[in-house]
């Protein structure tokens, strides 16, 4: 029976015991000693240690409460490192040496610091896993210290943002004008329907900061007035809670609010839309009946700042904009708030760059400690 764990090997530690009896004397002794001293421990098939890889699938097929991004990240990762020649590693023989390898062998294929940091984060969630269903007795990569998180992409220029919604407003007019001269081309309309969107996309993303998957999973009636909820977010073509599982309310500027109340009227009643219009706001086509998925949404992005000329630009960047300037304003909790980070703690390490300095006295009572006195000071 095995009754702990030695803390000098990390194996299991064993006792015998023996008893005169009949077969249920037996078992109900056997309880008892397994409520006294017992360890309980999963079977596995005989003969068979789990490997790595057999713990990365036990780990993605177990029930999580993962939103829809962390889901499919997770189980992308994992799916490499199944197949990795890590997957192959007994898991309870795993070391941090083991680790460091294969860590410097994907850096040299290529991998980037983001994707180093996701692999390492996966496994050792799967070991955590592992831990709490007495899969392992000991975590084998304990006291190693994780590979460096990359640093947050940096805001795109207020500047650059203006040119991207100029140019956003400018295709939009050439695309009325399309319509107004030949109005029975589907074509045209469809494209001033999503011209429309465009502009839409750009001011809310640069509104509101929210991650390119709750932009596509927003429905027409989450705006009220100006107030913008925001509970579901969207990862290929799943939908469910968001990436913090936080439902969130915040104020939306004016324009655009009126912008999106405008499309959302304009297009109600088109003959396009349909008896019955679905509840999606970004769609292909006014019907609404299906959302376009994150993809769809960068697409649509692409296209758009490469004509604007600002090719740096991305959704997310626009994120990370409205959290530099309220971060860089003093505004921690607000930007926190809007951001929808689970903890300010989030907002302070990923923007701290962006917090005005405030050390011009330290600097100068540094100066003056360390200059000459000069004669005339003493006097």
């Amino acid at each position: 029976m095995v009754t702990g764990t030695s803390p000098a090997t990390g194996r299991s530690v064993q006792r015998s015991f023996t008893l005169r009896g009949d077969e249920a004397l037996a078992e109900r002794r056997q309880a008892e000693l397994v409520a006294q001293y017992g360890m309980h421990r999963v079977a596995m098939p005989a003969g068979e240690r789990m490997t790595v890889a057999v713990m990365l699938k036990r780990f993605i097929n177990a029930p999580h409460r993962w939103s829809p991004t962390t889901a499919y990240s997770h189980e992308h990762v994992a799916h490499f490192l199944i197949a990795d020649g890590i997957g192959r590693c007994i898991a309870d023989r795993l070391t941090s040496n083991t680790v460091e390898t294969a860590l410097a062998r994907w850096a040299d294929s290529g991998a980037s610091v983001s994707t180093l940091s996701a692999r390492f984060r996966v496994l050792h969630a799967a070991i955590s896993w592992a831990l709490c269903e007495r899969l392992l007795w000991t975590d084998p990569l304990v006291g190693m210290r994780a590979p460096a998180r990359p640093y947050p992409r940096k805001h795109l220029r207020p500047e650059l943002g203006r040119r991207l919604i100029v140019t956003a407003e400018e295709i939009r007019d050439k695309a009325r004008a399309a319509v107004v001269e030949r109005p029975e081309l589907r074509g045209r309309v469809l494209a001033l329907f999503r011209a429309e969107q465009n502009v839409l996309l750009v001011r809310l993303a640069a509104d509101c900061g929210a991650r390119r998957g709750e932009l596509a999973a927003l429905q027409v009636h989450d705006l009220d007035r100006r107030v913008l909820s925001i509970e579901l977010a969207a990862k290929g073509s799943m939908i469910g809670s968001t990436k913090t599982h936080q439902r969130a309310r915040l104020t939306l500027g004016a324009t655009v609010a009126r912008c999106w109340e405008e499309h959302v009227a304009a297009w109600r009643t088109h003959p396009l839309a349909g008896s019955e219009p679905g509840p999606w706001l970004f769609t292909a086509n006014p019907s609404r009946q299906r959302p376009l998925q994150p993809g769809g949404l960068t697409q649509r992005f692409d296209l758009l700042r490469r004509e604007a000329g600002v090719r740096e630009a991305s959704l997310h960047r626009l994120r990370h904009t409205v959290a530099t300037h309220l971060v860089s304003h003093g505004k921690i909790l607000k930007a926190s708030a809007r951001l929808r980070h689970r903890d300010p703690s989030t907002t302070m390490r990923n923007y701290v760059d962006a917090l005005p300095l405030d050390d011009v006295d330290v600097a100068d009572e540094l100066d003056a400690l360390f200059n000459p006195i000069v004669p005339h000071d003493i006097e």
